[in-house]
């Protein structure tokens, strides 16, 4: 179907798009229809052709780069040649003084919690809801449905009721760690009750209190027969629900019926990695979801189970203070929303010369006008806030745009300076190497910093492509350039303020299935001095957040400060294999593992439209898959075709081995169409092919352009 354009000044607007600012976007603000696309109309027209030039000097330095590999092949990098070099083309900047961040008006989510973060696509409305409600997480549920309990019923519909007392001396352990009552057990109480502003603990006729009693804050119900006890520790709370008559208590003493953890502390709704957001159609959608959640109305209908229910925002959690005061505690997790890098334009709005417009620049205008629906409730940043995630900034020159930007997007909303913050994506090489400059261009606004081990392995490859082969997926996580990097973060961060006022971020747990083993391995973000990582669900939510109870990562960072800070010359440390000697069954293991997932997510993102998936791997081992994994595999393999390591011929015959595996995995899925059943005409099968093929030439080793490209192409055959 022919997109339909409204021309206002010199833009040609889609009108879907036209429609929902006008009619939705800009409802109940004192901001004028004239007065957006006036000023939108001037500021885009400005800050185009300065993105454009952004683009077009990461080409030029990445053509400088190949041809400097190119011309030293075969011979040792010497670290000192190669840095001066990266210097005199402008990669490296050098360092200014040290500073401090000056961003103000933080919520204490961000400068003095420490917990989960989720990351959710903002395109799916109930996904979106269910993330913004994972603040709160029942966590006897999450660890009876997970692999943390080990049970014969663990998969099974069938209430065990073993596996459910195993869930409940599983939390009365941790309680008794971290918790602990002054002279007894948690396992062992009778009941609990409030009296003269402390929590009483009933045993064999004896009364205990907490060994710290600061950590009970309040209750809910009466006193003497509380319905709810709220505990805190480490700033993160517990609600203990005492509920006799629940199915949940029948085998407890005290009562207990559930444990609700505080959980997510904060989430990012996103327009980037984890959507398929290709036109109009879907920008709005997109934009339609931030909107309803900044409004605070945005709900969903859905059947489950044969039953119609519907999903919309919980209200704030009240309770009574010990001094008898009735509090409240944020019932929702702290909502930022993260837009699009500089590199992607989108057909929604045509600039006067025939271009597209920069989607970044569109997202920045639109998600922070939605955004103005809450500064007026203050429901979802307290302090008046708003908080953008970028991602995919290349380096200082495009963290100060980013600034321009939001210097421009405040102007024409009529904000207070610096009401936007900015959380740098540290997931770009150059950004990586530069990252104080990079703070200090954003020093007024910047919140957060967050590593990402996938995309950053993705640039990593792309950047030093001509170098040489790459070692194997699996070796970059012990390779010396990524402990610099995830340190050198840390180091940075701290060097500039962050602890107690910005987040330090570590990045996602890939696997939803296996939370036994993300408990057993990601307290070593916390360790590493991250106040915040990310998480796939609210039951990973619920389960990290624990991570957080067991260590003060504000006392964590401060050691961290006093260690050898992290190199440069290792962070430029390029991963290349030192004369492979790999044998042929290791490389096609190696190929094959790569392109089952690179085609498990493809196919849904061209065909469905399903920007974020559970894709079984190999083993059939579920990971959550974005176009961060699929950067690094296409890459990869790109890297191993070009110095020889494999064959195109032989990866075209491992991605149609793959294919058919794929297409067996799906084989559930009514709306799913088979990729080996015509190669040839498949546009999924044909997409992934190409980014690998064609990987060299794709800037930086991104995958959305020809993804972009290709869902339109498969749309168009439907309309």
């Amino acid at each position: 179907m022919q997109e339909e354009y409204i021309q206002i000044n010199n833009l040609k607007v889609s009108k879907k798009i036209f429609d929902f600012v006008n009619n939705e976007l800009l409802a109940e603000t004192n901001i004028t229809s004239k007065k957006f696309w006036n000023g939108f109309d001037e500021i885009v027209h400005e800050l185009a052709p300065q993105n454009s030039e952004l683009i077009k000097f990461r080409v030029e330095l990445q053509k400088k780069i190949d041809d400097w590999h190119i011309e030293r092949k075969g011979k040792e990098i010497d670290v000192d040649e190669y840095k001066k070099f990266l210097k005199d083309i402008g990669y490296l900047v050098d360092e200014g003084p040290d500073f401090k961040i000056e961003t103000d008006n933080i919520d204490e989510e961000i400068a003095n919690i420490a917990g989960p973060q989720l990351v959710v696509p903002i395109m799916n409305a109930r996904y979106a809801l269910n993330a913004a409600n994972a603040r709160w997480v029942s966590l006897y549920d999450s660890l009876y449905g997970t692999d943390i309990i080990e049970s014969e019923e663990g998969g099974s519909e069938r209430y065990d009721p073993n596996r459910g007392q195993e869930v409940i001396k599983y939390v009365r352990e941790f309680f008794d760690k971290y918790i602990p009552i002054d002279g007894t057990s948690w396992k062992n109480i009778a009941g609990l009750k409030v009296v003269d502003k402390n929590l009483i603990i009933l045993k064999d006729d004896y009364e205990y209190k907490l060994k710290d009693k600061e950590k009970f804050i309040g209750h809910r119900g009466n006193a003497n027969k509380p319905g709810a006890i709220i505990l805190q520790n480490n700033k993160l709370h517990f609600e203990i629900i005492i509920n006799p008559r629940a199915f949940s208590a029948a085998h407890d003493i005290a009562g207990i019926s559930d444990v609700i953890a505080e959980s997510a502390v904060s989430t990012i709704c996103d327009n980037e990695d984890s959507v398929a957001a290709v036109d109009a159609q879907d920008k709005v959608l997109c934009y339609r979801n931030w909107l309803g959640l900044m409004k605070g109305d945005l709900k969903v209908q859905f059947e489950k189970n044969g039953k119609n229910l519907e999903r919309k925002l919980n209200p704030d959690r009240s309770y009574i203070s010990k001094n008898g005061d009735g509090l409240k505690l944020h019932g929702r997790s702290l909502l930022l929303i993260r837009n699009v890098g500089h590199l992607m334009n989108n057909s929604s709005i045509i600039l006067k010369d025939g271009s597209e417009v920069p989607e970044g620049i569109m997202d920045a205008f639109i998600t922070t006008a939605a955004a103005i629906h809450d500064l007026k409730r203050k429901k979802n940043s307290k302090t008046g806030s708003i908080y953008i995630v970028k991602p995919k900034m290349h380096g200082p020159e495009e963290t100060a745009f980013t600034d321009l930007i939001f210097t421009k997007v405040e102007e024409l909303l009529g904000l207070d300076k610096y009401t936007c913050k900015i959380g740098i994506m540290d997931e770009e090489r150059r950004t990586s190497a530069n990252l104080k400059e990079c703070i200090r261009t954003l020093k007024n606004r910047v919140f957060f910093i967050n590593t990402g081990f996938l995309d950053r392995t993705g640039d990593e490859m792309h950047t030093s492509m001509e170098a040489g082969p790459m070692i194997k997926k699996g070796d970059m996580k012990s390779s010396k350039w990524i402990s610099a990097y995830e340190n050198n973060n840390v180091d940075i961060g701290l060097k500039c303020g962050f602890a107690g006022k910005a987040q330090i971020g570590k990045g996602m747990w890939a696997a939803p299935d296996k939370m036994r083993q993300m408990m057993n391995e990601k307290i070593d973000h916390l360790k590493a001095g991250a106040n915040c990582a990310w998480v796939p669900s609210p039951t990973a939510a619920s389960l990290h957040a624990l991570h957080y109870h067991k260590i003060n990562i504000f006392d964590e960072q401060k050691k961290i400060m006093d260690r050898k800070k992290s190199k440069l010359d290792d962070l430029l440390t390029i991963p290349i294999a030192d004369r492979p000697n790999w044998s042929v069954d290791e490389i096609n293991s190696e190929i094959s593992n790569s392109a089952q997932t690179l085609l498990g997510y493809v196919v849904r993102w061209i065909d469905q439209g399903i920007g974020c998936s559970k894709v079984p791997d190999i083993n059939n081992v579920g990971l959550m898959e974005d176009r961060a994994t699929l950067r690094i595999s296409s890459q990869h393999i790109t890297n191993w075709i070009y110095h020889g390591i494999t064959t195109k011929i032989q990866v075209i015959e491992i991605m149609k081995q793959m294919a058919k595996v794929v297409d067996d995995q799906n084989q559930g899925d009514k709306n799913y169409v088979r990729m080996s059943d015509n190669f040839e005409n498949s546009i999924a099968f044909q997409t992934a092919c190409d980014l690998i093929f064609k990987g060299r030439e794709q800037p930086s080793g991104y995958t959305e352009p020809l993804l972009h490209l290709n869902r339109l192409k498969h749309k168009a055959t439907k309309n």
